[in-house]
């Protein structure tokens, strides 16, 4: 069989033939990783610090043993104030370099350890630049700040110690100044002690902050976690606590603070909702117990704030418990000691306002009343304005009654009496103070006086009131008044003569011996009938 050919193109043949297929074009050569440097310090001196971080990058992977990669990434890093990573690089470049260590090298790594906070790396590699260069300018500006850093760190130290607080909180402000005028990274340790020193100057607003602050810095942090949960405990806000502690132990299953902190949390808990429990079912003895356990639980440390608002509610509670026991003394000491820890809390101000309004420290009960109206308003808690309010005024009127007379008192009654008990506290303290029987003359005319105000209705709701009567309450009975007048007043009749008409007849048949009360005779029942015939007894 034949096979046809393939035509060959013949020169000035008119026949058409095979093209010669073209060679490829070579492919350009890589760049090699000094060119990759150097197009990394152009995008440097332009101000593109990214791209040159990204070129110094990949001259690394290429040839990694090179020293001045690693700088040049690291002085990338530092333009971007991102002085960990600048660090690393600055700390394998001096590796690299450690038969002939290079000062420029030195220099850089040294001011990455100030300004992540590493004083005592510093000074060791600033040494190391000095015994090269003893009068390296760049060097000896450097230690001085070092060593400024390390003053201000000793201080804050030390102040930590002597449980100086306000000290301590001025001297790392110092210190952060310094690390914040080399642009650098405020360690993550002294974020903590910026809460810690918050928490421990009761500074719960500004602790808060602390913690945000710190949060952001190391999201990741078990440590930043702990602290957190300490300061949401410290603040009663006990469930979100937990919450950051138990984030804490999936970072580390073994963090002992967060450890203990946990098992604080839920004994406190537990100890203040049997507290809770026993106080709603009136078991008062018991509520106090538990609140008291719970209150030792949470302790009163300085540095966590002697206990923080969560010691201080429940003081509250438990001088809320004392008062139904009528142990006012313990519960005003309870109520004084929640207030320094929480001097906003409305609830323990109200509790404190009806300590001293029993106690009779008419004042400070009302200076108490009017702070816990202001604070409840600030809460929008208007019901308990509302509440306040009316203890106030009536608080106010007690004020105003202990400038004048208590006539409950004179009579040894509670003010919600009844009638009966009006009657018979009447009688007991009439035979008590009366002249005849060897009273007090003056007494017995208070206490004749606290009667006809009290056993008249209407009288009694105006004294209630503190309403002032211009005809007066008991008028004419005051101090000076001459029991003479007084009976004249009952009868109409001065003291002579006999026994009178009714006499004292009604003390049980033919009155006392000889003719009424000794001398004062003028019958006492006509005086009374008013009121029912008598003394009313």
């Amino acid at each position: 069989m034949e096979i046809e050919k393939e035509p060959i193109e013949v020169a000035g043949s008119s026949k058409e033939t095979t093209p010669v297929p073209e060679e490829p074009p070579a492919e350009e050569a890589e760049p090699d990783a000094d060119q990759i440097k150097e197009q990394g310090n152009a995008a440097f001196k332009a101000g593109r610090y990214q791209d040159a971080i990204d070129h110094y990058s990949r001259a690394i992977d290429l040839r990694p043993s090179e020293p001045t990669f690693w700088t040049n990434r690291a002085a990338a890093y530092m333009a971007q104030k991102r002085f960990k990573p600048a660090l690393a690089d600055c700390q394998q470049a001096a590796a690299l370099q450690s038969d002939a260590p290079q000062p420029k090298t030195l220099v850089r790594l040294a001011r990455c350890q100030l300004s992540t906070g590493s004083t005592a790396p510093a000074l060791s590699t600033l040494r190391s630049v000095l015994t090269i260069e003893p009068k390296n300018s760049a060097a000896l500006q450097l230690q001085t700040k070092v060593l400024e850093l390390e003053a201000h760190l000793r201080n804050l130290e030390g102040a930590r110690e002597r449980r100086d607080w306000g000290m301590a909180r001025l001297a790392l402000d110092k210190c952060v100044q310094v690390i914040d005028g080399e642009g650098g990274d405020v360690p993550i340790q002294w974020r903590l002690w910026r809460v810690e020193l918050e928490i421990a100057k009761k500074n719960w607003d500004a602790a808060s902050m602390a913690a945000n602050d710190a949060m952001r810095s190391d999201p990741n942090s078990p440590d930043v976690m702990t602290v957190r949960g300490l300061l949401l405990f410290l603040t009663s806000k006990t469930a979100q606590a937990t919450q950051h502690v138990q984030s804490a132990l999936r970072l580390d299953p073994g963090h002992e603070a967060a450890m203990k902190l946990r098992k604080r949390i839920k004994d406190v808990e537990r100890l203040k909702e049997e507290g809770n429990v026993a106080f709603k079912t009136n078991k008062l003895e018991e509520a106090a117990e538990k609140y008291g356990e719970a209150i030792e639980r949470i302790g009163s440390d300085p540095r966590e704030g002697e206990g923080g608002q969560i010691r201080a509610m429940l003081l509250s509670n438990r001088a809320t418990t004392l008062v139904k026991l009528d142990r006012y003394e313990d519960a005003l000491a309870d109520t004084e000691a929640s207030l320094q820890l929480n001097p906003s809390s409305f609830k323990a101000l109200r509790t404190r306002a009806r300590i001293n309004l029993h106690l009779e420290k008419y004042d400070a009960a009302i200076a108490d009343f009017k702070s816990a109206i202001e604070q409840a308003g600030f809460e929008n808690c208007d019901a308990d304005v509302r509440a306040l309010k009316n203890e106030l005024k009536k608080a106010e009127l007690d004020f105003k009654r202990s400038k004048s007379k208590d006539y409950y008192k004179i009579l040894g009654i509670e003010r919600d009496c009844t009638e009966v008990e009006i009657r018979k506290a009447y009688r007991r303290e009439s035979l008590k103070h009366h002249p005849d029987k060897g009273g007090d003359e003056e007494k017995f005319k208070l206490v004749v006086e606290a009667h006809g105000v009290l056993s008249d209705p209407q009288k009694r709701q105006r004294y209630d009131l503190g309403e002032d009567e211009d005809d007066g309450f008991g008028s004419g009975m005051g101090p000076g008044v001459d029991l003479s007048e007084l009976f004249a007043q009952f009868h109409g009749t001065g003291f002579g003569g006999g026994r009178g008409p009714g006499g004292f007849s009604s003390f049980g048949g033919g009155g006392y011996p000889g003719g009424g009360f000794g001398g004062y005779s003028g019958g006492y029942s006509s005086g009374y009938s008013s009121r029912g015939g008598g003394f009313p007894f």
